[in-house]
């Protein structure tokens, strides 16, 4: 073996060709051949008792995993003692043997350690995803006499010990909060799309992760499935971050992503829900999972309904949803992402392409987000509308909704979403907004501002403090916004409402469902407490103004309800 210093790129720009042709994703030989046969050779005789026969890895398995495996273990420089490559993201489909590689490649790694005391540890979501990967590992443990000779196993604490070096291999399920203190060496993370969800899950692995600092020869492996709901939290940073990398936007050689998604091409002719395509994010086609398979679970996920299509096409396409679709869901929301407009909309562009501007506001309590919508008119066609959007959140709604923080923190990122420390300084920054729009000459003299009836008492000091009283009214909710809702979507379907393309409203209108009160719709939350829908909702009280067709005024007015 000889140390050498070798030039070479992570990126995958030609991913879409591959993906399609069954080709590797690994557009690179491992770095250090005689590493990975040294690592494949160990890997490969390791025992699937739970496939029928009890075969050996190397038996049965696709030589994509082979690749993956080869490359992590071929980055090692052995007379450096430093890992080239240390840090791997590997996204495949429910049933691709994800579980079963994380417990090899892990098993595989403190066979071949020479470090004594090393730790290497697996991180899961949860126990139930913690026991996936122990169980494959105590039982490739028991069933090789010499492995058995080598490790002890210990059940109750799913941690597995080298006899002679004393390093150990643990499973940790972080819902018991048995990740503290642990600073492995070696970590893999599985199911991240969870961890994405999760409050505090980036501080937590980034504690967890911190240890490998110290040793040069360790590696970092992000495993994951698809999530069933949009992307948040870590999951989407560590996601968006890997298709940077791989389509050669960051140039990152210590970081691998391995991504099993469909080229866009077949996701916009919907190739993707044609069986014959199921391979393309399948690569374990034919051994742990089959087209029969597939095919049985799609065609029950379509007479349940969009939800368990919506699980479907997530878990076992890896299609990463945009929007929530669920089987009650605001009409609007079908054709809501087709709706963005080609470019980014801020205030300034709403402005310069509008005649005139309404604006919609909505709020409850402090766990609650305060939303805004500026909706406008274009200049030249009467019946292009433009729509952007702004929340405002208080911490304490970050604390009492932990379940969402992770999706807020993302927004507050884009810029859609301020988090105010002060009680009162939304509606003060809301109210600036306004002035903007009023001292550009963009809004009527009469109702201008809709908010809730109930809501203006407390709103409306802060708002008076930068523009007239005469442009605040009352917009009646519940049933009475149901044309305006209605309107919204209409519009939305016939491309005539063009909206910021903002993530924050993808999430809001995925968390609204229509909810008939006789023939009048009400849009509600989909789930208390947990989903939010404010700014959709401020969005309708700035149409239900710009529905009674306003034009710019001299005259000043009193407030009016509409």
């Amino acid at each position: 073996m000889s140390s050498f210093s070798p030039v070479w790129t992570t990126a995958c720009t030609d991913w879409e060709k591959r993906i399609v042709a069954k080709e590797s994703l690994i557009a690179f030989k491992p770095l250090f051949p005689e590493e990975a046969e040294i690592a494949l050779n160990v890997f490969k005789k390791l025992t699937l008792v739970d496939v029928a026969g009890s075969p050996k890895i190397g038996a049965v398995t696709a030589q994509w995993v082979f690749d993956f495996v080869g490359t992590i273990f071929g980055a090692y420089d052995y007379k450096r003692n430093e890992r080239l490559i240390n840090e791997f993201f590997l996204l495949i489909s429910k049933k691709n043997t994800k579980s079963t590689i994380a417990a090899g490649i892990m098993l595989t790694a403190i066979i071949l350690n020479d470090r004594n005391s090393a730790e290497f540890i697996i991180i899961a979501p949860t126990k139930e995803v913690a026991d996936n990967s122990f169980k494959p590992i105590r039982d490739m443990i028991r069933a090789d006499s010499r492995l058995n000779a080598l490790f002890g196993v210990s059940e109750h604490t799913r941690t597995v010990t080298h006899r002679s070096t004393r390093a150990t291999l643990s499973v940790v399920a972080a819902d018991t909060g048995s990740v503290g203190g642990k600073k492995g060496a070696y970590i893999l993370v599985d199911e991240l799309w969870i961890f994405g969800e999760r409050a505090n899950a980036e501080s937590m692995l980034e504690e967890a992760t911190g240890g490998m600092a110290s040793f040069p020869e360790g590696f970092l492996i992000w495993l994951s499935t698809q999530s069933d709901k949009p992307p948040a939290g870590i999951f989407k940073k560590k996601l968006d971050y890997a298709r940077k990398v791989r389509n050669g936007e960051i140039d990152n050689p210590s970081f691998l992503p391995v991504i099993y998604e469909f080229p866009q091409s077949l996701l916009d002719d919907e190739s993707y829900l044609n069986p014959d395509f199921f391979y393309v994010t399948n690569p374990n086609i034919g051994r742990s999972t089959h087209i029969r398979y597939l095919v049985n679970k799609y065609e029950q996920a379509k007479e349940n309904g969009d939800d368990s299509v919506q699980i479907f096409l997530a878990k076992y396409l890896n299609v990463e949803i945009g929007l929530n679709k669920r089987s009650d869901r605001w009409a609007g929301a079908d054709f809501w992402m087709l709706s963005a407009y080609k470019d980014k909309l801020f205030i300034e562009s709403i402005l310069d392409l509008s005649e005139i501007c309404t604006i919609g506001f909505d709020g409850g309590g402090l766990d609650d987000l305060f939303g805004m919508a500026v909706v406008g008119r274009d200049k030249n066609d009467r019946s292009i509308w433009y729509c952007w959007n702004r929340a405002w959140a208080h911490p304490i709604a970050l604390e009492r909704r932990q379940e969402i923080a992770p999706a807020l923190k993302d927004f507050e990122q884009d810029g859609d979403l301020v988090i105010v420390k002060n009680i009162g300084e939304d509606v003060t920054q809301a109210a600036q907004l306004c002035k903007r729009i009023y001292d550009a000459g963009k809004l009527p003299e009469k109702a201008a501002i809709g908010l809730d009836k109930l809501g203006m008492p407390s709103l409306q000091d802060g708002l008076l403090e930068q523009i007239p009283f005469e442009l605040l009214i009352g917009v009646p909710q519940g049933y009475q916004l149901s044309s305006y809702v209605q309107t919204t979507e209409r519009k939305v379907a016939e491309g005539k409402f063009l909206h910021a393309g903002q993530r924050m409203m993808n999430w809001c209108v995925g968390n609204a469902k229509g909810v008939y009160q006789g023939n009048a719709m009400t849009i509600r939350k989909q789930e208390s407490g947990k989903a939010k829908i404010d700014p959709l909702i401020a969005t309708f009280n700035a149409v239900a103004l710009m529905s009674q067709n306003p034009e710019v005024a001299a005259q000043s007015y009193g407030v009016y309800f509409v």
